[in-house]
């Protein structure tokens, strides 16, 4: 019989009134790492909010394209901040680091689960949903299988909103649920994927 663990990581937001005569906070230096993308943001604004060159803050992100910022984007605000490419490998080196904690085995961040993961990510920020049932690819399970992703056992955890892998492993680690995916014994291979905010964990057991 093949298990299926399945979980979901709602993020809870918080949406303030604005007012006409409300002044936003100017700083001299960016008091944090990494900044989230907001609606009707741009690389200039961001760079005088926070003390910046906007010049600096594009070079800091290439890969941001500047005409067409996405909202929930992790954008770099420090020179020695880490760049989403490697949050994918961080979420998994903070997931061994729990494992080891609980005396249990590592996992292998494999190649083929990555890019399960990674397409499930960017899936649920092109298609706008947040769920473990994606309109295209149909639940976890399902998608491993098109995607040639053979297994004993298999569960998925999912995010939204986080800044950093730090962050997103707090919430999950304080979750049952979540937490209960990430040290489950069985389990040998995870795959993580990233996409503007949205974060996929998939686990399997070979």
């Amino acid at each position: 019989m093949i298990k299926k663990t399945i979980v979901a990581l709602a993020a809870c937001l918080f949406v303030l009134p604005i007012y006409s005569n409300a002044q936003i906070k100017m700083f001299n230096e960016p008091p944090f790492s990494h900044y989230k993308v907001s609606p009707g943001d741009s690389f200039w604004f961001i760079a005088k909010r926070y003390g910046l060159d906007y010049r600096e803050l594009m070079r800091l992100n290439p890969n941001v394209e500047p005409t067409n910022m996405h909202v929930g984007e992790i954008i770099r605000l420090k020179a020695d901040a880490s760049s989403s490419s490697s949050f994918h490998d961080q979420v998994a080196s903070l997931v061994n680091q729990e494992r080891a904690k609980a005396g249990l085995g590592k996992l292998t961040h494999a190649a083929d689960l990555k890019a399960v993961a990674q397409k499930k990510a960017e899936d649920m920020i092109n298609s706008n949903y947040f769920s473990h049932t994606s309109p295209n690819y149909g639940s976890p399970f399902q998608m491993m299988k098109t995607f040639g992703i053979t297994y004993q056992a298999a569960g998925e955890n999912i995010a939204k909103g986080q800044k950093t892998p730090q962050e997103v492993m707090n919430a999950w680690m304080n979750s049952p649920g979540h937490r209960a995916n990430i040290l489950k014994p069985e389990f040998n291979t995870i795959g993580v994927g990233f996409h503007h905010g949205a974060w996929v964990q998939m686990f399997i057991k070979r």
